[in-house]
């Protein structure tokens, strides 16, 4: 069972550390009023000048049942504690953002993957109308949280909007692309390409001994392409920015409806369900971002598995890593698009 909570400007209140003669995001950023529907606060939203709309996806379901580890439930609130008290000022007007609320998965009573699978599955029912709400009105979704199975429920979502195949690339050692074996973290992007969704695909760092013969060869034959992590930060063959400019070369081919994504577990040591001890630096990530922010006119920002419960020191610093990464990787999304 999935529940949407909206995240009040009284739950706000409660993140946010004020100092005087100083204003933060959190005073700035504008929030929706219980009493309206999703659809009549998202329109107000718009009609105020909001183009980015913040949701937490915040379920463990997906991971599990792709044999990870628990935890990605945390990510969203991590992210706000620290979203929320970063400085308000001349570089940034935050008044072109909401944080709408946060959806969230119960863990089934069951933890066999079956169970767990079906209630990915679930979740997807439930994370499709709620991101759907935010492409009708035109605006940009930044998904924070959960496991990466949601980027099958966004890109549909997207695609159904815009009456169009989707195009995505996505920063993970991962290509997330096996089997059709029933629903999880790892095969989000097969799904949305078989079902039609997903037109065009990029992964970039994907690990070359990190993925399936099998995940390989699917990927080989629906078209899609990859940078290796090997390739740039290994064996410097190319520059980030080199393997950026040749996957945009691609995207600008078919100019379709465009999402950015992010699986943390890509950046070195990021407490995740599958962490990284030899990953891409947090500033290349924040790099990435930026590169295709500014570059595409994206729909969508989704960054996932980030698990602070899962730091090998404390939960506490794992809150406060997790935190501070996703707003920097936030702000990386936004800045460009507002130049």
């Amino acid at each position: 069972m999935a529940q949407f909570h909206y995240f009040t400007d009284t739950a706000a209140k409660q993140l946010i550390h004020p100092r005087e003669g100083e204003r933060k995001l959190g005073q700035a950023i504008q929030y929706p009023q219980t009493q309206l529907s999703i659809a009549a606060n998202l329109q107000q939203a718009q009609q105020a000048g909001v183009k980015f709309v913040i949701v937490g996806l915040s379920d463990d379901v997906g991971p599990q049942a792709n044999y990870g580890r628990a935890g990605a439930t945390g990510a969203f609130t991590a992210a706000m504690q620290q979203w929320l008290n970063l400085q308000a000022n001349d570089f940034f007007d935050a008044s072109c953002t909401m944080v709408l609320g946060e959806l969230q998965q119960d863990i089934p009573s069951s933890s066999d993957i079956e169970s767990l699978r079906r209630a990915t599955a679930e979740f997807d029912q439930a994370v499709i109308p709620l991101v759907s709400e935010v492409f009708k009105q035109g605006m940009q979704l930044i998904a924070i949280g959960g496991g990466h199975n949601n980027a099958y429920g966004i890109i549909k979502a997207l695609s159904e909007t815009k009456h169009s195949g989707i195009a995505a690339i996505n920063l993970d050692p991962h290509c997330d692309f096996r089997p059709l074996e029933g629903r999880h973290s790892g095969n989000g992007f097969s799904y949305a390409a078989t079902e039609g969704y997903l037109k065009q695909y990029h992964v970039l760092g994907l690990h070359e001994l990190k993925n399936s013969q099998a995940s390989l060869e699917q990927l080989n034959r629906f078209g899609a392409s990859w940078h290796t992590f090997q390739q740039i930060w290994v064996r410097q063959e190319l520059t980030l920015n080199q393997a950026c400019q040749q996957a945009l070369s691609k995207f600008a081919e078919d100019d379709l409806p465009f999402g950015i994504e992010l699986d943390v577990d890509a950046i070195n040591n990021m407490p995740a369900s599958a962490i990284t001890v030899a990953g891409v630096p947090l500033i290349d990530a924040a790099r990435y971002i930026h590169f295709f922010a500014h570059h595409c006119q994206p729909n969508y920002l989704h960054v996932t598995e980030a698990a602070p419960s899962c730091h090998n020191v404390s939960s506490s610093i794992g809150i406060r890593e997790v935190g501070q990464s996703i707003s920097e990787l936030i702000y990386a999304y936004i800045k460009p698009q507002l130049i």
